[in-house]
């Protein structure tokens, strides 16, 4: 039977047609239904703002990838018909849309789902996805709390799914050239990194609560997050900050350069001591809902003495660095320091005050292209998905998670206003019940993160 199904095969793709059962099969009409076997149904939870990246990218992975966009889920229904007419007009197909991501996760022709929701869904959606069988694509930071992470970790492990971080800068090829320099000792032994996050802000307002539109499920897309009357200025991208919901730009911009920063340190651990500070600066608390600080200081120390530094501003600010860095990293080393911003980098040599390595610098210009958009980042995790591979991520879910914890922690000693002390092997601060609270919180059935996954 095998040889009769390559004999087939063969003659289909070789000649014009074959006649099979009275039916005459096209080579092209052959190779659709190949292309449809190979192909990956793609679904995309969370359809406004970065969601519309997500479709984009997925989109473009058409041709090149044989992906196809089959459905578009958000609990707001009045964003289904834009973003389906996108998903047309890019692909030629217009897919289903549901409210409810249940629904993905039960149909059967769907391979994989990205998640760009509220960070407090980030985790239950990623376990119940990877419980379907689904292959998983979640936005940064990985989870809201540590315990969710842990679990996402677990989850992905268990039923053997890819769970891709979308920490883009990992897919970028000057940003990997620049992590390579420093593994290799380009300046040295680095002692410490730091990310900025200077991205100003202006008061989103206040609003009396009231009632939610008809096309928000509204407790649904509460889900995990603890149950709060409907406001206006609370949902839609204002959600980052707030505690329940977000975690400010420490958590929000900031995992992409915590991520970069604990790479470059080559640190697969979590810290020991944790320090952060800050404020909402001028801005009247009593004229805007915003609960998170707009500027933040933020201090780790690992066991070896190694310091990892993040600072958020989110007032009027000057840019730092010879790069003129407002989103991106430096690294300070015994023989000299650092500096990535976006996918270019520069390394200067102790006290010289011109680089002697960094993109551009002594390379061809074709060897540091990066890729258009995040494509690159998308485009990997549809590779590992066919590859089966967890090694070909390029940010599977336990970097997302170790990088996402960063911030996370950071939030619990800027809440408490005070040092805090580390276990991570355990993954609990040292004999600090009170912090030891934060490290999870209460569910709301059915939307219950679970300790068995």
């Amino acid at each position: 039977m095998t040889k009769r199904r390559e004999f087939i095969k063969k003659s289909v793709l070789g000649s014009a047609g074959i006649a099979i059962g009275g039916m005459t099969l096209s080579a092209k009409y052959y190779r659709n239904i190949q292309g449809a076997n190979d192909r990956i149904n793609v679904a995309v939870i969370g359809i406004r703002g970065q969601g519309g990246s997500h479709i984009n990218n997925f989109c473009n992975l058409k041709e090149s990838k044989n992906v196809r966009l089959k459905t578009l889920c958000d609990a707001d229904e009045q964003y289904f018909a834009p973003k389906s007419k996108v998903v047309f007009e890019e692909t030629g197909e217009t897919p289903t849309t549901v409210w409810d991501m249940r629904k993905v996760f039960d149909d059967k022709d769907i391979h994989a789902v990205s998640f760009a929701v509220p960070n407090s869904w980030h985790a239950l959606g990623t376990i119940w996805a990877c419980q379907a069988g689904k292959h998983v694509y979640v936005e940064k930071p990985a989870m809201h709390n540590i315990f969710e992470g842990r679990k996402m970790v677990e989850a992905a492990k268990k039923y053997n799914v890819r769970v891709q971080t979308g920490t883009q800068n990992r897919s970028i090829p000057n940003v990997m050239q620049a992590i390579r320099f420093l593994h290799d000792g380009g300046i040295g032994e680095v002692f410490m990194a730091k990310g900025n996050c200077y991205k100003p802000r202006d008061s989103f307002g206040i609003a009396k609560d009231g009632t939610p539109p008809d096309s928000l499920h509204y407790d649904y897309w509460l889900g995990p997050a603890p149950y709060r009357p409907y406001n206006e200025k609370r949902v839609h991208y204002n959600w980052h900050w707030f505690w329940a919901t977000g975690g400010g730009d420490t958590a929000n911009q900031g995992p992409h350069q915590f991520d970069i920063a604990r790479w470059g340190l080559k640190k697969d651990e979590h810290p020991v001591k944790i320090y952060s500070m800050g404020g909402l600066y001028g801005i009247n608390p009593a004229e805007c809902e915003q609960e998170t600080p707009n500027t933040q200081t933020s201090v780790f120390k690992y066991k070896d003495g190694k310091m990892l530094e993040f600072e958020t501003r989110g007032r009027y600010t000057n840019d730092e660095s010879s790069l003129g860095i407002r989103i991106g990293n430096t690294f300070y080393g015994t023989d000299g320091y650092m500096e990535i911003n976006g996918s270019q980098w520069k390394a200067f040599r102790k006290r010289e005050k011109e680089p002697f390595a960094g993109s551009g610098i002594g390379e061809k210009p074709t060897d540091l292209m990066a890729p258009p958009g995040d494509e690159g980042h998308y485009g990997n995790f549809i590779d590992a998905i066919r590859s089966g591979k967890d090694s070909d991520l390029h940010c599977q879910v336990y970097e997302g998670f170790m990088s996402a914890a960063l911030p996370a922690l950071a939030n619990i000693s800027y809440r408490l206003g005070r040092e805090l002390t580390f276990d991570g092997s355990k993954e609990k601060f040292v004999k600090d019940k009170e912090a030891d609270k934060m490290l999870t919180r209460d569910y709301r059935e059915p939307y219950v993160v679970p300790k068995e996954v």
